[in-house]
């Protein structure tokens, strides 16, 4: 019975050594995994995004597709070869039929010059259009990805304050239940210790799923190259300003959209040009021989379509539609930016208002009137709500600084996107 006991307790023993092994060998793997993740900059980040973003790629796709159309524009319409052979039957008295009769001939379609540099006019101007779309794409992707390459530095900011107060009001409630249990403060002050502390766990938790969803957009905007597991490096560039705003209005007629526009407004003044000179596009010469039993004849052509019914006034009427269109669309954009960016400069010099207030005088104001608040609650001069209430303003004045730095940031990013000029430059 004793040699039973003890050959139990060994066992029980060995299953706690391999138990505490196992916990030690998951606890190893978690931390190596966890510091193995990799890392990336922002410069870093933005050229994977050049290479692997999708709509980058389907923009150059598209001036591949218009540089195509050119090669189709300049290239001759292909001859057609004619062959034919049949019996022949006499209809005058003593004519006789023979099967050697046969007619061969060659047809070739021309346009006319002005026709061919009209069709080709129109292909060089979608490229110019095309290529446009590459620089506006890379503008609006490389914006897109700084923003949330900065989103994701600051909710990892806000992360590190809700960890930090998570863990301070662990602490406090801690010490408020200590002070409950031996009679020295009330019982509504654990209550409430207890609430801070789950709240603080909520907000913890949030900022959590926050960084995680912020680092999955960002790597939607990449690409599957980057590791789901990553980490990014790097600082808002708080130094960073910009121009004044009448520097800025006179970037705005250069603007890479606006470029765009015009360069589609000239491709349909071609278009037009190039449906009116359709009417008569050109004519096609036609060369043959035709064999009878007893005669050879050859024949040299030229083959003209005459516009009489249909005179392209529906292609033509279309064209001139596409071009008024596009005119309106040039001004509907003028509008836009300008209104856009009138708003996002003026969000611009608040957020950068906030930042200043925030750095100079709030942040170390609060952060005195919480040590205030902590050391007349360890002398027992205040109560527990005073404590937690300063505790509460110093952490919703240090997310709200952490706020007005991001949108300092993204309204510059926003600015940029809109002129297509690399305001805040990406730095090694």
């Amino acid at each position: 019975m004793h040699h039973f006991s003890a050959s139990r307790r060994l066992t029980s023993s060995k299953k706690r050594r391999l138990t505490s092994l196992i916990v030690l060998l998951s606890s190893f793997m978690f931390s190596h995994t966890t510091h193995s993740a990799q890392s990336f900059t922002l410069e870093q980040i933005v050229k994977i995004a050049a290479e692997q973003n999708p709509s980058i790629t389907i923009s150059k796709a598209r001036e591949d597709a218009a540089t195509a159309s050119v090669i189709t524009a300049t290239t001759y319409a292909n001859p057609q070869f004619e062959i034919g052979a049949g019996p022949s039957n006499y209809i005058t008295p003593g004519g006789q039929g023979n099967n050697r009769n046969w007619g061969v001939a060659l047809s070739q379609p021309l346009d006319f010059p002005s026709v061919r540099n009209a069709k080709r006019e129109v292909a060089e101007k979608n490229v110019d259009v095309a290529t446009l779309g590459i620089e506006l794409t890379k503008t609006d992707v490389r914006a897109r990805v700084k923003s949330a390459f900065y989103d994701v530095l600051q909710r990892q900011a806000v992360l590190e304050i809700a960890e930090a107060d998570r863990n301070l009001l662990k602490d406090i409630r801690e010490r408020v239940k200590l002070r409950v249990d031996v009679g020295e403060s009330p019982k509504y002050e654990l209550i409430k210790a207890d609430t801070e502390a789950l709240a603080a766990e909520r907000d913890y938790q949030s900022a959590r799923v926050r960084v995680i969803e912020g680092k999955a957009y960002l790597r939607g905007l990449i690409g599957a190259v980057v590791p789901e597991d990553y980490n990014l490096t790097g600082e808002l560039p708080l130094s960073a300003s910009l121009p004044n705003i009448e520097d800025i209005r006179v970037l705005i007629n250069d603007a890479v959209q606006l470029r765009q526009i015009r360069a589609a407004i000239k491709t349909s003044e071609a278009n037009l040009r190039l449906q009116e000179k359709l009417r008569n596009p050109g004519l096609t010469v036609r060369a043959g021989v035709e064999q009878d039993p007893d005669l050879r004849q050859f024949r040299l052509g030229v083959l003209i379509p005459i516009p009489v019914w249909d005179q392209r006034g529906g292609p033509i009427a279309q064209a001139a539609a596409e071009l008024k269109e596009v005119n309106a669309m040039l001004s509907e954009r003028e509008l836009a930016i300008n209104r856009d960016i009138e708003s996002a400069y003026q969000r611009y010099l608040i957020s950068q208002q906030q930042v200043v207030a925030f750095e100079s005088g709030l942040l170390s104001q609060a952060e005195s009137v919480l040590k205030v608040a902590e050391a007349a609650y360890r002398f027992g001069e205040r109560g527990i709500l005073d404590y937690l209430d300063a505790q509460r303003t110093k952490r919703v004045v240090s997310k709200d600084y952490l706020s007005a730095r991001y949108e300092y940031i993204n309204t510059m990013l926003e600015i940029e996107r809109l002129l297509g000029y690399e305001l805040l430059e990406v730095k090694s």
